[in-house]
């Protein structure tokens, strides 16, 4: 029996639509390893978000696809993200903030993706001090962990790579596309 090389028809196409994100500006996408044990298939994405100029938010998608499919998938497809992003120190101790990260994800895919099931993840708030040697490097940082998967309903991934692009751009507090950010000005005393 000779062996086969060929990727699934269904694994190809979904990859495609991945290499074919055209996110906004400040969103840099690029193919990073995907992991070889979780599925027969597997390609990624990374992303890097910039907000004037500085990395706030970074992130992975992960395309799995296994033919014989998984019943905890329900489904034979599998999207996968992690998101990290930098918060501002007053709102990593906010009680709603994981319902609100948590929600920008469930928005995003039911305002670009054709749909999805078997949804689930966490969202994680953390804050890190520094001491010793390493207090020199500032105050303390906090950020905010968004992981998840979800099946989608069907092979036209671009709704859902353009939905995990809105959450990118939520989790790093950018403005909605169109939409300017008013400057900061310090207002002189005359």
């Amino acid at each position: 029996m000779a062996l086969t090389t060929a990727l699934p028809e269904t694994f190809t196409r979904a990859v495609a639509a991945l290499r074919a994100a055209d996110p906004r500006s400040e969103i840099a996408l690029e193919e990073v390893p995907a992991p070889s044990r979780l599925a027969p298939h597997a390609f990624a994405l990374g992303a890097t978000v910039l907000r004037r100029g500085e990395e706030v938010t970074t992130g992975r998608l992960i395309l799995l696809h296994d033919p014989a499919g998984h019943e905890a998938w329900e489904g034979d497809t599998r999207l996968v993200t992690y998101v990290t992003a930098e918060l501002e120190p007053e709102l990593a101790t906010d009680p709603l903030l994981p319902q609100v990260g948590w929600s920008w994800l469930v928005d995003a895919l039911d305002a670009h993706s054709s749909g999805y099931a078997a949804i689930g993840g966490t969202v994680t708030q953390t804050i890190s001090s520094r001491f010793g040697a390493l207090a020199a490097d500032g105050p303390p940082t906090t950020d905010l962990e968004l992981r998840a998967s979800w099946t989608p309903l069907d092979l036209n991934l671009e709704g859902h790579v353009a939905a995990w692009c809105a959450l990118l751009a939520s989790t790093a507090g950018l403005p909605p596309v169109g939409v300017s950010a008013l400057p900061l000005r310090r207002f002189e005393q005359r």
